[in-house]
């Protein structure tokens, strides 16, 4: 409902961001005088300013950190929805197997995805090693049935009781906000007013 102060206030707080599938609609977008009045899903695309579209076409698919913990470094691996594609779900469930490979051919030790607005910590055991994919729920748009905004803190430390190991710590924080003035914002919009039922019900 206000794509364009979003984007103002992540620049302005230079908050590093990756491209998800909603920020590439822009790229191809035309927008008209009619397109601005006419109701459905894709009035919050066509409200966007120029300079909005402009930051959108720079960010990144991915994201890469290498962490240096004493004899022990990590590889933390940012995508929207997997390493491959922006619109990929990668679920709590998906395939061990296939998991690891994303991950190696992005050498990930750790993966942050979203796209599913499901929050998880899994945890793979890969030939004595293990991996951990993050999906990091959603700030606005929920679907795991709490309504909350959800993040993700990531706290890394060198476990000096054991010989190049490193200690991983995920904590999942919920934060509430005013979900029915967001809702009634997008039933007063040319929104669909079912994203507006999506907000309370968080589905």
């Amino acid at each position: 409902m206000w794509p364009n102060e979003v984007i103002g206030e992540i620049r302005r707080r230079g908050i590093a961001t990756i491209a998800g599938n909603h920020d590439l609609k822009v790229l191809n977008l035309n927008t008209t005088p009619e397109s601005l009045s006419e109701q459905g899903k894709k009035y919050a695309y066509h409200i966007i300013d120029e300079g909005g579209r402009d930051y959108l076409k720079t960010l990144p698919a991915h994201i890469k950190l290498e962490f240096q913990l004493g004899n022990s470094k990590l590889n933390v691996v940012l995508a929207h929805g997997s390493t491959r594609k922006v619109d990929e779900y990668i679920l709590v469930d998906t395939d061990e197997q296939y998991v690891i490979e994303m991950m190696d051919e992005a050498g990930a030790d750790i993966l942050f995805v979203g796209h599913s607005h499901k929050p998880y910590h899994r945890i793979i055991n890969n030939g004595g090693l293990q991996k951990h994919v993050i999906n990091t729920g959603s700030v606005g748009k929920p679907k795991d049935g709490d309504p909350r905004g959800c993040y993700v803190i990531l706290t890394l430390e060198e476990n000096s009781s054991v010989k190049e190991s490193v200690s991983i710590k995920v904590e999942f924080r919920r934060i509430s906000y005013d979900v029915e003035k967001a809702a009634t914002a997008i039933e007063n919009s040319l929104l669909p007013s079912e994203f507006a039922d999506m907000l309370r019900d968080a589905f």
